[in-house]
């Protein structure tokens, strides 16, 4: 007979099996959300949304390859616009699910593994949804393969001395990294769904994507060795992939770019974005189906921890940006930053502070951090608040650099915010499969967090 346990409160995941519930209970609940649960009109409707909301890209980048990037709002000075915004947006908030996944597990933060999956996911999403920035901004996307150095009868290479040559080799690395480490991940769980599902359609695709997974010991030795080799691969790339992307401002000379906190101030800002995302998206998930006693509040008041911490970080690269201009006596530093906070578009710098630095402060209180709808909205304002940062450090730093007669505004069109809201919709698209077609909790993880129960023998 198995007794009914309690898991220890210190793990992090509360309570989690009742009188008369066993470890099976674990693997019912979520492995059932895709082999049980029936698909509700919930789920159908977001799904509708967000497949409705893609099609405003695949408009916006028909129209662009059909007219040319003059379809938006670029022009000179402003040649970058949506589109690098949105890419080092993106890129942003797919560092967190490296972060919970690598680093996290190397320091054996064992709260990580009900939110690990699905940061994982979300970062595959994400990088997938910036990856097609660049591509589009080319002007000629049908030629992007020039960007890597293949073989040609030209014997034309590219420039290695660009930071953008530097973004393809980086976010490439990264999101191959990732995949990979997700998908490793996914292995003994996708055994599971094999061996509970009933249909013969999920037993034959759980079983090949399970690639012969039996959980012998010879299978949970490689499987370990995989995961912490994956994880000191991906660890370096947190670091790496941001602060390649902040060289795409840094190693110019544009006024409020050429400044070296930018590596240390963008990798900040991305993991501060991704965990915002985390929270915006597992908040809603664990209350429609019913995830409270996997994902906890203390969840959640971690993340909003790492949130806080991060945020900081983030504040105190807006201080340094303001002494720098004051301190390097520079003219056009100075005005830069002046220009950026009084200008035409002070609207929006201030906003950003407002979002990024103002509001993050409630989460100083534990009753904010364990509000869950509060921290739902702080968590929105957050993601927007780092899109308006993207958006300052660009545009601002463009419209008014070096000479006045060189001046000029940056105006989006609709096929800017076209394409901007369709990455929005095909990522909450790929969210909306992902929780369908797959576990977004890590089944085997959990239960290794659960103490091992007692066995009691028969009386003879």
């Amino acid at each position: 007979m198995i007794e009914p346990v309690e898991l220890p409160t210190k793990i992090g995941i509360g309570p989690l099996l009742g009188p008369g519930q066993n470890l099976a209970s674990v693997s019912d609940k979520i492995s059932g959300v895709v082999l049980n649960r029936k698909t509700t009109l919930g789920w159908i409707a977001g799904l509708f949304v967000s497949f409705m909301l893609m099609q405003g890209l695949l408009l916006g980048a028909g129209v662009l390859f059909l007219k040319g990037v003059g379809v938006w709002g670029i022009n000179i000075p402003i040649g970058w616009g949506f589109a690098i915004v949105n890419f080092v947006w993106w890129i942003g908030i797919g560092h967190a699910g490296t972060l919970i996944s690598a680093i996290l597990l190397l320091l054996n933060q064992s709260w990580r593994n009900s939110i690990n999956r699905f940061a994982e996911a979300m970062t595959m999403f994400a990088v997938a949804c910036a990856g097609m920035f660049p591509v589009l901004h080319m002007g000629r996307p049908w030629l992007a393969y020039w960007l890597f150095p293949y073989p040609n009868t030209m014997n034309i290479w590219p420039q290695f001395r660009s930071p953008l040559v530097w973004d393809v080799f980086a976010v490439s690395t990264y999101a191959t990294i990732s995949l990979v480490f997700w998908y490793v991940g996914l292995i003994p769980d996708l055994a599971t769904l094999r061996d509970k599902a009933t249909k013969r359609f999920h037993q034959v695709t759980f079983g090949a994507l399970a690639l012969g997974w039996r959980g012998s010991a010879m299978h949970w030795v490689r499987y370990e060795q995989a995961s912490l080799l994956l994880a000191g691969l991906a660890t370096p790339l947190v670091v790496s992939v941001h602060t390649i992307v902040s060289f795409d401002f840094a190693v110019s000379i544009v006024p409020g770019w050429h400044t070296t906190i930018f590596p240390p101030y963008f990798v900040a800002g991305a993991i501060y974005s991704g965990f915002a995302m985390v929270l915006t998206l597992m908040i809603p998930v664990r209350q429609f189906y019913g995830l409270k006693d996997l994902i906890t509040v203390r969840h959640l008041n971690n993340m909003a921890k790492v949130t806080l911490a991060t945020g900081l970080v983030v504040a105190y690269g807006y201080m340094m940006e303001l002494f720098f201009s004051f301190y390097s006596a520079s003219t056009y530093e100075g005005f830069m930053m002046h220009n950026r906070m009084f200008g035409p578009y002070g609207g929006f710098y201030w906003a950003l502070i407002t979002c990024n630095i103002v509001t993050p402060q409630f989460l100083w209180s534990k009753r904010v951090r364990t509000n869950v709808p509060i921290l739902f909205v702080i968590s929105l304002i957050v993601n927007v608040g780092m899109w308006l940062e993207r958006f300052v450090i660009v545009v601002t730093s463009l419209h008014r650099d070096f000479l006045p007669s060189s001046w000029g505004m940056y105006y989006p069109t609709v096929w800017d915010f076209a394409v901007f809201f369709g990455t929005i919709g095909l990522f909450l698209t790929l969210i909306f499969l992902f929780i369908r077609v797959l576990p977004m909790i890590s089944i085997f993880e959990i239960r290794m967090l659960l103490p091992a129960q007692r066995v009691k023998e028969p009386v003879k």
